[in-house]
């Protein structure tokens, strides 16, 4: 199968790892792996800050990119649901042949955890992560992707791993992307109230399919000296006794 990784901008500048987990636990699964060097931002601050047009062009600019590829892999739930959710209504607004392209590509983009379990069966990949982790279920991945349990799923076949639940799991951090920015005290109080509850799991590490809220919740882990540190579930899967 010839996948395409998605890299996302903020894996790409400040979670490079993460992207890179991603190709080693791909290609120790089979899959032939390729990072197109085209490739941009979806256009997701564009769309969701009032720019449909420069999101229409970035949209175009994905679809041609990417088209060809057996299937297009995203540690991003939220770039995902970008262009599962967002695109066929940008779409709708242009061509009826780009429509029809962006139709095409839609079923072929997938958030990790869904390509995994979904795409090449898999809930055993393999990983070895001795260490109690708790979960955070990003929003987009909850309710764009609905990805259900399937981060869990794979999480819970990691040996060596202790999952432990999170306490209100289904609430939003705050961060938001541009909702942390322009409302900075309502953010940081959300995402008090998730450290809080992070913290009371006892678990050495938080995991989400998210880098953008893990960025958010680890900032305020560190200020707080929690000593919880963050990771993406990409890098917990592709750990092996091998690799540690």
């Amino acid at each position: 199968m010839r996948v395409a990784l998605f890299i996302t901008c903020v894996n790409d500048t400040l979670f490079p790892g993460t992207g890179q987990a991603v190709v080693t636990l791909l290609r120790r699964l089979g899959c032939d792996v390729e990072f197109p060097r085209a490739q941009t931002c979806c256009g997701q601050m564009h769309v969701n800050t009032g720019y449909p047009e420069e999101g229409t062009r970035l949209a175009r600019h994905f679809v041609d990119v990417f088209a060809g590829y057996d299937a297009v892999v995203a540690p991003s739930g939220s770039c995902a649901a970008m262009v599962r959710e967002q695109y066929p209504r940008l779409a709708r607004a242009t061509t009826p042949s780009f429509a029809g392209e962006v139709a095409e590509m839609v079923p072929k983009v997938h958030d990790l955890s869904e390509f995994l379990v979904d795409v090449l069966g898999v809930t055993d990949v393999g990983a070895y992560f001795p260490h109690r982790v708790t979960y955070h279920p990003t929003c987009h991945s909850l309710r764009g992707l609905h990805l259900g349990d399937r981060p869990t799923r794979l999480l819970e076949q990691v040996r060596g791993l202790e999952l432990v639940p999170l306490p209100g799991a289904e609430e939003c951090c705050g961060f938001g992307g541009t909702f942390a920015v322009k409302n900075p005290a309502i953010s940081a109080a959300m995402c008090g109230d998730k450290v809080r509850n992070v913290t009371s799991t006892g678990a050495e590490v938080l995991c989400a399919a998210d880098n953008s809220c893990l960025m958010h919740i680890g900032g305020t882990l560190t200020r707080q000296r929690a000593g919880v540190r963050i990771m993406h579930l990409a890098e917990i899967l592709a750990t092996t006794e091998a690799t540690r």
